[in-house]
């Protein structure tokens, strides 16, 4: 019998991702939160815009709600939430 031993790497393509630069502050700003339609979620975004208001000044927040948490956000939501300053993705259990 032969033992084969696979390596499961991959290796990188295309040109490495850079992380965005990080708001100056989020007085004023317009931030995002995409719901990935886990139970708790929507409850945890409803705290969350709360604080970003009341705490930190945000001026508007764009909530979206994906189909379900296994699948990628359709084109036209990271359209409506690529107008925000920030956006925050998270799961919610």
């Amino acid at each position: 019998m032969t033992l084969r031993v696979r390596d499961p790497r991959q290796f990188a393509e295309g040109e490495p991702l850079v992380m965005a630069p990080p708001l100056g502050k989020l007085d004023g700003a317009v931030v995002g939160l995409l719901d990935n339609a886990k139970i708790g979620t929507a409850k945890f975004y409803d705290y969350v815009a709360e604080i970003l208001k009341t705490r930190h000044g945000v001026r508007e927040v764009v909530r979206r709600r994906k189909g379900d948490s296994s699948r990628p956000a359709p084109d036209a939501i990271i359209g409506e939430l690529s107008a925000a300053d920030a956006v925050v993705s998270g799961i919610g259990d």
